[in-house]
């Protein structure tokens, strides 16, 4: 028989030592507490936020609120100074055209009746809102603007030869009579083939030619009090109150971004 071999074996991985327990176990490094804040009056007081500027964009928006407010009173009080002539009363006439518009009533009365109708109605149309929210109201409203400013523009296209101080002033009123209807008909065109960029400019630049009966006004007002002639004031606000709406509407058209947009109109 052989002789039985004994099996080497592994050396033992060597223990750590215990580590010794209680009271004689060495304490573990307390970790460094932060130190207090201090409070009351010693403490130190918090870097103040900076007070926020208005922007050049809020002080335009605050701009164009009060523009808009300021162009809805004057369409209004005007409307309401105009809408007189319906009681039919020579007294509320101009003096000077008082035997001109009695001997044509009925296109005075076309012209203003389309006037201020077209002043009041018109204020809404330019209002985001009612164009999203109630596309019918605002189909419908158009649909009475654009009747008013065809009977506005008919209208003044009868009275104005018959104005004051021919030819200048006439002239600048049959110019102003056939722009609305030019301007207003282009709307309508783009609105029945839903083209809406271009029917917002062709419309707003009506109602710019509609608010001439508030600039003329304030032409008349303003001018009065400088040297120049009743005349001379006259005929030039003929050409000057509606050439102002057209260049204010034309700055506003430039600034807003045009964007590709399509809908049907019924």
């Amino acid at each position: 028989m052989t002789p039985h071999r004994p099996t080497p074996t592994e050396p033992a991985a060597p223990t750590e030592p215990p580590k010794p327990a209680g009271r004689f176990a060495p304490a573990e490094p307390a970790t460094p507490a932060e130190p207090p804040t201090p409070a009351g009056p010693f403490a130190p007081a918090e870097p103040a936020t900076p007070a926020e500027l208005p922007t050049p964009a809020g002080r335009s928006g605050v701009l164009h609120r009060a523009g808009r407010t300021a162009v809805a009173v004057l369409a209004l009080l005007v409307a309401a100074v105009s809408a007189r002539y319906f009681t039919l009363d020579p007294d509320t006439f101009l003096v000077d055209q008082r035997t001109v518009y009695l001997a044509h009533l009925a296109p005075l009365l076309l012209h203003i009746g389309g006037g201020v109708t077209a002043l009041v109605v018109g204020l809404p149309q330019f209002l985001p809102g009612l164009r999203a929210r109630h596309p019918a109201v605002h189909r419908w409203t158009g649909r009475l603007y654009v009747l008013a400013a065809a009977a506005t523009g008919l209208g003044g296209l009868l009275i104005a030869p018959h104005g004051l101080h021919p030819p200048v002033a006439p002239l600048g009123f049959t110019v102003l009579a056939l722009l609305t209807l030019t301007t207003t008909a282009l709307g309508l065109h783009h609105a029945r083939r839903g083209r809406v960029p271009a029917h917002r400019r062709w419309m707003l630049r009506s109602y710019a030619l509609m608010f001439t009966a508030v600039t003329f006004r304030l032409w008349l007002l303003l001018l009065a009090l400088t040297p120049l002639s009743p005349a001379a004031v006259y005929a030039s606000g003929a050409w000057a109150s509606w050439l102002l709406d057209l260049a204010v509407a034309e700055r506003l058209l430039r600034r807003r971004p045009r964007k590709v947009e399509r809908v049907q109109f019924s």
